[in-house]
């Protein structure tokens, strides 16, 4: 995992105090100004997301205006969890 957290250049890992994401650590790339992409790290798993919100400085602070849960349990060995991240980033 932590090639795909370098390679998207997603944020080190910090502590979610919004509520949303159960307190647990999460890390985020940014898509443009308002939309990102979010691992959240939980005890076994990780689990993406792609949330709204009005600037990064929001994240991990407050609740997202729109979230949507991409891939649960991500596993890098699945080609369908791969396609869910790449897709993003298709130029």
């Amino acid at each position: 995992m932590e090639n795909i957290f370098k390679y998207y250049q997603f944020s080190d890992f910090f502590k979610d105090t919004s509520g949303t994401f159960s307190s647990n650590e999460i890390s985020f790339t940014e898509l443009n100004e308002t939309h990102f992409l979010i691992f959240e790290k939980t005890a076994t798993t990780y689990n993406l997301y792609v949330a709204r919100f009005k600037n990064k400085k929001e994240i991990g602070k407050i609740a997202p205006e729109i979230i949507e849960v991409l891939v649960t349990n991500y596993d890098k060995s699945i080609p369908e969890h791969r396609m869910a991240l790449k897709q993003y980033f298709a130029e």
